[in-house]
């Protein structure tokens, strides 16, 4: 079943669930306003104080290291957004991300299962780090809850209002800057993980046997020809025998010519599409993995099930790696309401009054909104024309 089914069945049993109850959930700190669906509780407060009480001394300065790791990526991101705009028609920068929805001209496809993981770790960790950090600062907190946007879910810790007011502006950049720095952070030891079982575990345990194909877009050129789990043999007479030789022979493809393809299940041919990236490029519509199998000592001691387990964790922890990287570091792009935006607020509020601050932010908010809405219609015309 396509995801955007299991959205779409998902809206509807919540969102009906959710009005029928409606007074009932109140009682449970539930509110339902559509398109939101709010749960708010004080029952983690308890938890978060636990954590920042471990050793403030290295949250505060762990989020000083922060604060310069932030204004760092502030800089870099907006650059690279800006320069974007000169390939936006051809490969824009910017693109949705929905697990298991291929969006038009998106070059990338998010797994379900794994995506949902991937995002529930990234709400999870940015959340709780900003509320550790307001306890480190002494800041109340209110209320800690989770949330539910049309059929996309999210969490939340709300400072007190007030507390923060009256917090010094150190304080406030570092409860600010802790949730992308939490993100960037789980991004490393996502990655470290991932390298460790690519670099170690796996070449220890398996032995590669070519490239297959893991998914076959819709409506793409190789769509109702080649299929998930066929291994590719050749392409335009190409050999594949890995990652590396599947480049080499993709990079043979040209829009609008025959494209040959060996597979162990048989010989099949199409005329390839325009590479949504690069129009001089030609375009199959798959994604392939690396195969392996088995060593014969490893499946002598495990099995030939048990160790395939690895893969899947290498996947999880791949996408963990990317969307808490990609998440963490668009949210410190300079606009409000996002934490970038917050943050160079209160670092022009050192030496510039409200007055002249407040046009700043909202300039800056403004055109970088401008610069994602141009680079995101440009994905999605792509991807439809």
């Amino acid at each position: 079943m396509d995801a955007l089914w299991y959205y779409a069945i998902a809206f509807v049993v919540i969102w009906a669930t959710a009005l029928l109850f409606r007074n009932k959930l109140v009682d449970y700190g539930v509110t339902v306003e559509f398109p939101t669906i709010m749960w708010k509780t004080k029952r983690l407060r308890g938890f978060i104080d636990k954590i920042a009480n471990l050793s403030p001394k290295f949250w505060k300065w762990f989020m000083i290291v922060g604060i310069f790791v932030s204004f760092g990526a502030m800089a870099v991101m907006t650059y690279l957004l800006f320069n974007s705009l000169s390939t936006v028609i051809d490969a824009p920068a910017v693109s949705l991300v929905i697990p298991g929805v291929s969006i038009p001209g998106s070059p990338i496809f998010v797994p379900f299962v794994y995506g949902i993981i991937g995002l529930a770790t990234v709400v999870v960790v940015h959340e709780f780090s900003h509320g550790i950090l307001a306890r480190v600062e002494k800041i109340n907190i209110k209320s800690i809850g989770l949330l539910l946007f049309a059929v996309l879910p999210g969490a939340f810790v709300e400072p007190d209002g007030d507390d923060m007011e009256i917090a010094k502006r150190s304080s406030r950049m570092r409860v600010y800057a802790a949730g992308s720095i939490a993100n960037m952070s789980l991004f490393v030891i996502a990655f470290l993980i991932t390298l460790t079982i690519s670099s170690f575990v796996i070449p220890g345990n398996f032995q590669q046997t070519g490239v297959e194909i893991d998914r076959v877009i819709a409506d793409s050129p190789s769509a109702n020809v080649l299929k998930p789990g066929m291994i590719i043999e050749a392409i335009n007479g190409v050999n594949v025998t890995d990652s590396n030789t599947y480049m080499d022979a993709v990079s043979t493809l040209k829009p609008g010519k025959p494209v040959y393809v060996t597979t162990n299940q048989g010989n099949y041919n199409f005329t390839a599409g325009t590479n949504p990236n690069n129009n001089s490029a030609g375009y199959m519509g798959i994604q392939a993995i690396n195969n392996y199998e088995i060593k014969e000592n490893t499946a002598n001691i495990y099995g030939n099930q048990l160790p395939w387990v690895w893969f899947s964790l290498l996947e999880m922890f791949n996408w963990i790696a990317f969307l808490n990287l990609a998440v963490g570091l668009f949210n410190i792009l300079p606009m409000k309401p996002l934490d970038g935006g917050h943050l160079l607020e209160e670092l022009l509020s050192y030496k510039l009054k409200e007055s002249i601050v407040k046009p700043i932010i909202n300039f800056s908010s403004g055109v970088i909104i401008i610069v994602i809405a141009i680079s995101l219609f440009f994905g999605l015309a792509h991807g439809f024309f």
